[in-house]
């Protein structure tokens, strides 16, 4: 059986302010279709975290030399006495929950590791990159650090983003500062290019004056200095709320020229979930919406990563979940 590239496993979460449905979900592309989706273990969580704050989001998964990884932020909004943002922002959770496995299909048990510093409020949306040069994964999430030592309301000051490095997803370096905009910045997303350049997405807070909302920047390295913008606003058309991007290259399509496409979360009404736009030159920044019919994924998927597979981890999914 021939083993090139095949098919996509999109890792995520479910918005579902009644129930709970903060535990991690796989869908499963339709065949090697990266607009066609379909939730895999009949619609259920895959994996779950009980300990912490009981559930998690906007997890994102990575492939390594050795295996995968799965993290995603320690937190459930929707709790029987309802959500508290406040004590979420200034107050919430530190810890990373971290899954490991060598086939996709495998789950190591989770496990809860502290990155974010003493006294920051929370440690939101982290996402990781392996670092082919050095084979460290650099690790990267939202934090709100401590505000004036003055301060003794416990208040965080607006969200930036930090990054650590990894090898092992259990001993981490200490994080520092690597974006940073007026009024908060979160969400944060990394795509390598193959000219060695890095292009990372990130939002910042809707509320501050000219915000650029969900932005592209352009850079000579993971940790470079820099980074250029070459998108502000990105999917405005949508809804006036969008945040979460996820970026991929699609497999290779002989005749045809290089497809990536970037995802959006709308969380301005429900049904929540991604919109699409697509590019074949995604460095310039220009990005075309792809027509909501011609995207078909279940309502409500939020926040998550695609992982594009090889053939033998497509069948090996669809045959372990359906």
């Amino acid at each position: 059986m021939s083993d090139d590239g095949f098919g996509y496993l999109l890792v995520h979460f479910v918005e579902d302010p009644s129930g709970h449905s903060e535990k991690i979900f796989f869908s499963l592309s339709r065949g090697d279709d990266p607009l066609a989706w379909e939730r895999m273990n009949g619609g259920e969580p895959v994996l779950e975290w009980t300990s912490g704050t009981g559930g998690v989001r906007d997890p994102h998964i990575v492939r390594g030399p050795e295996g995968f990884h799965l993290i995603a932020t320690d937190l459930r909004v929707w709790r029987p006495e309802g959500p508290d943002w406040g004590a979420y922002r200034h107050r919430g959770s530190r810890d990373l929950v971290v899954w490991d496995s060598p086939d996709l299909v495998t789950w190591s048990t989770p496990r809860a590791v502290t990155v974010a510093p003493e006294g920051a409020g929370m440690a939101w949306a982290p996402e990781s990159v392996l670092d082919s040069s050095t084979g460290e994964f650099l690790v990267h999430w939202a934090s709100g650090l401590p505000a004036d030592a003055g301060d003794s309301t416990g208040a965080t000051g607006p969200a930036c983003i930090l990054a650590s490095r990894t090898r092992d997803f259990r001993t981490f370096t200490e994080p520092r500062i690597v974006l940073e905009r007026p009024g908060g910045v979160i969400d944060l997303t990394i795509a390598l290019l193959d000219d060695g350049r890095v292009m990372r997405f990130a939002k910042q807070d809707d509320a501050y004056p000219g915000s650029w909302r969900i932005f592209q920047q352009v850079g000579g390295g993971l940790e470079s200095d820099d980074y250029t913008t070459v998108a502000r606003g990105i999917g405005q058309h949508i809804a006036e709320h969008v945040e979460g991007p996820l970026v991929f290259r699609a497999h290779p399509r002989a005749g045809e020229p290089e497809r990536w496409y970037l995802w959006v979360d709308q969380y301005s009404r429900m049904p929540q979930g991604y919109h699409a736009l697509t590019s074949d030159d995604p460095a310039s920044g220009r990005w075309e919406p792809v027509p909501d019919d011609a995207f078909d994924l279940p309502p409500n998927t939020k926040h998550g990563a695609v992982l594009p597979l090889r053939r033998h981890e497509y069948s090996a999914l669809r045959e372990r979940w359906g």
